[in-house]
């Protein structure tokens, strides 16, 4: 595969799964007529929400999520690859995974990635976040064969987190992603820059599809944004802050060249840290 038509989906997702399914549905098939072979959906894009002061996000165990089965069938009915950027999975001890999948043409669920870094921040103005109240943080990075082309998987807050990706695109990721829910105070300051950086340090497509709008409550803001981004940096499409769907061509010799022109990742050199460097300090 030389060229990959791809397409981020972005939804304003609320507490009523099967009115986010069925727009979700549509929305694939609106990208899958502009001729996307891969199309990406956003964190937690079956239920989103704040229900009783809590988290909401539609968790049940995966042999049992009716959202699950639906979106691998829309994935088979189109014979398209399927990101569905997460959905909250009932573990087998009651926490709750943040779980990305990657779905085949057949509707077979071809990569698990669950979520590693949680977003446990307190920003201006009184805005908290814990995520880690219901959520249990994954352990192993993921890439994924993507028709013979490597996928990091990632999940919204891990964009923070350099190395991450960096590992990803050694393993041999062509293509990173990175489905979301930010919220607008810290996209509105970080999620381009963020997601330029990762495509321009590891040489990589960046595909990103975001939530966007409020909550039901009023009180997850999201922002929305959806992007897809070029592995020399360049913004190849960009949803803005309503619902709807942005396509770009990946034309991944661009992966190769840009790779060939800064070669950056074949140039890690071993450094001791500064811890070292401290411990010399309190020596002396």
């Amino acid at each position: 595969m030389s060229v990959l038509k791809t397409a981020c989906v972005q939804i304003s997702a609320g507490l009523d799964d099967a009115a986010n399914l069925a727009r979700l549905e549509a929305m694939i098939g609106e990208a899958v007529a502009g001729g996307a072979r891969f199309v990406a959906l956003p964190e937690y894009c079956g239920c989103y929400g704040m229900a009783e002061g809590r988290l909401e996000v539609g968790a049940v165990a995966e042999a049992e999520h009716a959202s699950l089965k639906a979106l691998r069938d829309r994935a088979a009915a189109h014979a398209i690859w399927l990101l569905i950027g997460s959905l909250g999975v009932r573990a087998p001890d009651g926490r709750i995974a943040n779980r990305s999948f990657l779905v085949n043409p057949e509707g077979a669920v071809a990569a698990r990635y669950d979520k590693i870094h949680l977003f446990d921040v307190d920003l201006a103005g009184g805005e908290s976040y814990r995520e880690s109240a219901d959520v249990a943080p994954g352990d192993r990075a993921v890439l994924a064969d993507l028709d013979g082309t490597g996928l990091g998987l990632s999940i919204c807050y891990d964009l923070r987190f350099a190395r991450l990706y960096r590992s990803l695109a050694k393993a041999g990721a062509s293509i990173l992603s990175v489905p979301a829910a930010f919220t607008r105070k810290t996209g509105r300051a970080h999620w381009h820059v963020l997601l330029r950086a990762r495509a321009i340090e590891t040489g990589s497509f960046v595909v990103a599809p975001a939530q966007c709008g409020d909550a039901p409550d009023g009180r997850l803001q999201r922002y929305g944004h959806s992007l897809i981004v070029a592995p020399w940096g360049e913004v190849l499409a960009d949803a803005g802050p309503e619902e709807g769907v942005v396509m770009a061509e990946l034309d991944l010799a661009r992966v190769i060249e840009a790779r060939r022109m800064v070669p950056a990742l074949r140039h890690d050199r071993p450094f001791t840290g500064p811890e070292a460097a401290l411990s010399s300090l309190a020596a002396e």
